[in-house]
């Protein structure tokens, strides 16, 4: 019962959201607060909540000062280099422009935090997915694989996760797997490349000052390709501003249309336009190398983990407030300005912590796990490898890393040595699965990447799982091919 249960309570989730039927944070309340009252266990929901609250609490504050201190990092300009200088590489192409968020998502996930991984990826490339009018469900999608490929990082959580629970080297798990991770990082590539060429069909044509918000009277711009025309044709010339009929103001068209929600509007475009803006009232030109090193140094820190990951934000935070905003009603504005995003993203953090805290506390996670690892054929047992590696996909999107390394990990590792697969095996197939999990509505990171980039959970559920999926397949494939798995 508590299985039948425990998948009803996860369906039902992930049908309200993508049916729009409820806000995330809403269901990630309502359905587990309902589905422990079903169980029976309604007089412990206090309990089960506080305690998935008080394991989220150090993340959710993590977040609050990460947001603050990256919304700082914007305002003053420490990043408008970046974007312009991306936006002149990619020339204005789509095709360029989503490549290029894979490679930066997959760079900055070096660091192995999701949630900084995706702060500094909306923050840099957001302006530039506004100004061309691009699908940035596309940009939360592709962002989200990448680093969910590099998430396997020996210091990134789910590889040390497997070493602790079979007790085994991280090198040995990690290292091995490097050439199957290696194809997924590149599927990821291939497939922004894939996405970006729709993109650059469905947009028409736009010129690189446009993109880039040269004001009106400037010498006349060098024209650049987002549209393909007709073989061996010239591009037609698109002078109207972005947003002022132009085809980049468009909707998606035709069977691309499934793919790619209207994002953005006026609202978001003056934003993007604000945060490119080289006029606005919150630069400090002179504070840009002091901004540069005070973010290169904490992220050092957070790398060697000198300090717990929250309290290096807090003090991150409080730094950049004080130096770039000296004066009280500055910072009382900068902290205003990205309350709605601290509220969003830490209010989503908390709201998780009801739903893990009902699917763990009520037993429904256990129950899960042996269950379907009681259904797999004795006759698989020699490949338990394989059998691990698809179930890692399913298992690590509807429950936490800790529940599955911890939980499901070890008696799939005991099943896989009754039949002489080795553990180090069954440790490495786990981690195949990821590309998949930061898109998991468990995951506190995936909160940031959409708020920040104001894409609806459920659009991004909608258009990231199934190629997040194949990613992992991907994955699982060339392990095989490779006898690492």
């Amino acid at each position: 019962m508590l299985t039948i249960l425990g998948f009803g309570m996860i369906a039902t989730f992930l049908v309200l959201i993508m049916l729009k039927k409820m806000s995330p944070m809403a269901a990630l309340v309502i359905v587990p607060a309902s589905f422990c009252i079903l169980v029976g266990k309604g007089s412990h929901l206090g309990d089960y909540v506080l305690k998935g609250i008080g394991s989220l609490a150090p993340t959710a504050a993590m977040l609050m000062f990460a947001i603050v201190y990256f919304g700082v990092m914007i305002d003053v300009g420490l990043f408008d280099p970046i974007v312009r200088g991306i936006l002149r590489f990619c020339k204005a192409d789509p095709m360029r422009v989503v490549v290029g968020t894979a490679v930066l998502a997959a760079i900055v996930s070096l660091d192995g935090d999701g949630s900084t991984t995706f702060m500094i990826t909306v923050s840099a490339m957001v302006p530039l997915y506004r100004r061309l009018k691009m699908s940035l469900v596309i940009m939360t999608g592709v962002a989200a694989m990448a680093n969910g490929v590099m998430n396997t990082l020996p210091w990134g959580g789910p590889t040390a996760r497997a070493a602790t629970a079979l007790k085994l080297d991280a090198g040995d798990i990690f290292v091995p797997m490097i050439p199957a991770l290696a194809v997924g990082l590149l599927f990821v590539i291939g497939l922004a490349y894939v996405l970006g060429l729709r993109e650059r069909k469905r947009l028409g044509v736009l010129t690189l000052e446009q993109a880039l918000g040269r004001p009106d009277g400037e010498p006349e711009p060098e024209q650049a390709l987002i549209g393909s025309a007709g073989a061996g044709d010239v591009p037609a010339r698109k002078t109207a501003p972005a947003g002022a009929g132009s085809p980049a103001s468009g909707a998606a068209t035709g069977s691309a249309a499934a793919d790619h929600p209207a994002d953005g509007g006026d609202t978001e475009d003056d934003a993007s336009s604000e945060i490119l803006d080289p006029r606005r009232a919150t630069l400090r030109p002179r504070l840009y190398w002091f901004n540069a090193a005070l973010t290169v140094a904490l992220l050092t820190l957070l790398i060697l983990q000198t300090l717990p990951i929250p309290v290096l934000f807090l003090l991150g935070a409080a730094i950049a407030l004080t130096v770039n905003f000296p004066h009280m009603p500055d910072q009382k504005a900068r902290i205003a300005a990205h309350a709605e995003n601290v509220l969003n993203v830490s209010g989503m953090v908390f709201a998780a912590a009801v739903f893990t805290g009902v699917l763990t506390g009520t037993g429904m996670v256990e129950e899960m796990a042996r269950t379907v690892v009681d259904a797999v054929p004795d006759a698989m047992g020699p490949h338990m490898g394989l059998v691990t590696g698809v179930l890692s996909i399913p298992f690590t999107y509807f429950m936490s890393n800790d529940g599955f390394y911890f939980g499901i990990v070890p008696i799939l590792a005991e099943a896989g040595a009754a039949h002489g697969v080795s553990p180090l095996e069954i440790a490495r197939a786990s981690l195949v699965g990821q590309a998949l999990h930061m898109s998991s509505p468990l995951v506190p990171a995936v909160y940031v990447l959409v708020g920040m980039a104001k894409v609806e959970f459920g659009d991004h559920t909608r258009f990231t799982v199934k190629w997040a999926a194949l990613t992992s397949l991907v994955v699982l494939g060339a392990g095989m091919l490779f006898g690492i798995i």
